[in-house]
């Protein structure tokens, strides 16, 4: 039985019950890798061509991607797609992630582009547009930023006013940063009627009268992603190119970031994947002081801790896509549409799509940055891979929402959720409290595989819960506006969920290959446990010592030390063992 959104803190998952990557199905690993020879027959080899814009290249990839049925895996049959699910989707973003600039056009159409129109459109606009985004016939942009409204997105100053005759809105205004926006054929474009308090989404064809672009941004990486200012001057746009109704836009908007930031950790995690390969590989190959780097102790825990923050990122995003395709799959047998359903599936885990976003974002800047740390001098070279790799990483940080909004959504979201009765949050956040007053266990986890693991994972819940619990307690109304202690309890909650996700994964691989089979894996859950023990125990402390005093803080100082306790563990042999796979097989290989 799946949990729901925000669950994992105060409920026990079992293994049986997760999906996890081990368990991809021969249709699944084929459309992977179609993916995958896309990218080293189209992709890899034009790099140099695709950062340096060359006209009309772009374009023609995703026309090439479309032949392959790769933008329609999770598009429905009657409009030319494969009707794949939630998972299998992720798949596709997974593996197309390692592309670069690529990647991030790719996303951008099958994304945020076609993605408002699919599920917001009705027949009509469905009929008319999503065929022809499937094959790449028509590709698709998605205007929403400003120059003064970025993170703040329901503050834009587009207006949409209706003519006279009631026929067009003609809307004026600026958009910033739009992906794709040079070559787009199709835009879904937000502003506010009249003097509406809410964005309305509309959708712009390129040939329209009174729409215009800037020229192409220069940028730090992904130089090879179309990035443009776009324009409004009266620009005519149909009635009936209204998606939804007046002032929905805005929950248009939030609903598609919260796809967007689940698929933007599966991309991440395909970067990841790729950036490990070509730091094993220079590992191997450079030799020093007679022999290959790879052997040096400072390099295998470089690439261990690589492989490490990737396996987990990888639990802890098919681990929600599979709770989100089950819940989309049960509200379909309720009756809803699948549109509908997929909207509310996903928005029931918005808390969890936030915390893989920061997850995935940060450990790909920490993949790219050892990377380059791995090849040396030649890390910093544009003549070496990594230093593509690095520049393209950094934008994802940014991306579907900084990671700052993002660490103070998921405490809002879940604040919310338990202020609306859906999730118990306050009463076992009173048990956490009470078990404080109480005398402490003292006795030992047994000797049985993951026991203490688990114990440490409760514990780790219960610290979240009672810093949590505190500071709405304590700050109330004003909590919203403490942007630290939020971010210090948002972190113990991405931690928490990242250590329980990589643990349920393992114990399900050991049941089906036998715990023999897996000792490596068995290797990156204990070390990883082993360190986030520290992180959660120091944001803890932090967010504690920032509202709490006296009496009352030195309780929680103690409740934070009490469960954030973890045995004596040897992260050195951990961490050989789990590179010198990588370094034998000259790849990732979990």
């Amino acid at each position: 039985m799946s949990i729901k959104g925000g669950e994992f803190l105060i409920k026990e998952t079992e293994a049986k019950n997760i999906f996890i990557p081990e368990e991809w199905d021969e249709e699944q690993l084929m459309i992977a890798q179609t993916c995958n020879d896309f990218l080293e027959q189209e992709v890899f080899p034009n790099l140099e061509r695709i950062d340096s814009m060359e006209e009309g290249l772009m374009p023609s990839l995703l026309d090439k991607a479309g032949e392959l049925g790769m933008l329609s895996v999770s598009i429905p049959e009657e409009y030319g797609g494969m009707a794949k699910d939630f998972v299998t989707g992720m798949l596709v973003t997974e593996v197309t992630g390692a592309g670069h600039s690529f990647a991030v056009a790719f996303s951008a159409h099958s994304g945020i582009g076609t993605l408002p129109i699919l599920y917001y459109g009705n027949k009509a606009q469905k009929d008319k547009y999503i065929p022809k985004l499937a094959t790449a016939e028509w590709k698709a942009s998605y205007c929403l930023t400003e120059p003064s409204s970025g993170s703040d997105a329901n503050s834009g100053k587009t207006k949409a006013t209706l003519t006279e005759d009631g026929k067009h809105y003609l809307i004026n205004g600026q958009k910033m940063w739009i992906t794709n926006g040079g070559f787009a054929d199709v835009y879904t474009v937000f502003a506010k009627i009249g003097d509406d308090e809410n964005l309305s989404a509309f959708i712009v064809e390129r040939g329209y009268e009174g729409i215009s672009f800037g020229a192409e941004e220069k940028k730090m990486g992904i130089k090879g992603s179309s990035t443009v200012q776009v324009f409004f001057e009266n620009c005519k746009a149909p009635v009936e190119n209204l998606l939804s109704e007046p002032g929905k836009g805005f929950k248009i908007a939030l609903n598609i970031l919260n796809i967007g930031r689940i698929k933007l950790a599966g991309a991440c995690l395909g970067g990841c994947k790729k950036g490990i390969d070509i730091s094993v590989n220079y590992a191997n190959e450079r030799s020093q002081f007679g022999r290959s780097i790879s052997k040096y102790g400072a390099i295998r825990h470089k690439i261990a801790e690589q492989a490490i923050q990737t396996f987990v990122l990888e639990s802890a995003l098919y681990r929600c896509t599979r709770d989100m395709g089950n819940a989309i799959k049960a509200l379909e047998a309720d009756g809803m549409d699948h549109a509908s359903a997929l909207l509310k599936g996903v928005e029931q885990f918005a808390a969890e799509a936030a915390i893989l976003k920061v997850l995935g974002s940060e450990v790909t800047d920490y993949v790219m940055d050892e990377g380059v740390q791995i090849y040396g001098g030649m890390g910093y070279s544009a003549e070496a891979p990594m230093d593509r790799a690095y520049r393209d990483a950094r934008i994802n940080r940014i991306f579907e929402g900084t990671n700052e909004i993002n660490r103070m959504l998921i405490v809002d979201m879940l604040l919310k959720k338990a202020m609306k009765g859906e999730l118990d949050l306050m009463g076992p956040a009173m048990k956490v409290a009470d078990e404080l007053m109480s005398i402490p266990d003292f006795s030992e986890p047994g000797d049985a595989l993951f026991e203490k693991e688990k114990k440490y994972v409760q514990n780790f819940k219960k610290s979240a819960l009672m810093v949590a619990g505190s500071a709405a307690q304590k700050l109330m109304m004003t909590l919203s506006k403490e942007q630290e202690i939020l971010m210090n309890v948002a972190d113990m909650a991405i931690w928490t969920y990242a250590a329980e996700s990589v643990l349920l994964r393992v114990e399900k691989l050991a049941t089906l290959k036998g715990e023999e089979n897996v000792q490596e894996q068995i290797a990156m859950v204990q070390t990883y446990i082993y360190d986030v023990a520290d992180k959660i125990n120091k944001a803890g402390k932090d967010a504690l010592n920032s509202f709490a005093e006296g009496d009352e803080l030195r309780m929680q100082l103690m409740g934070i030390k009490r469960f954030t306790k973890v045995q004596a563990f040897n992260p050195k042999m951990a961490r050989q063992m789990i590179a010198s796979k990588m370094i034998d097989a000259n790849k990732y290989c979990y």
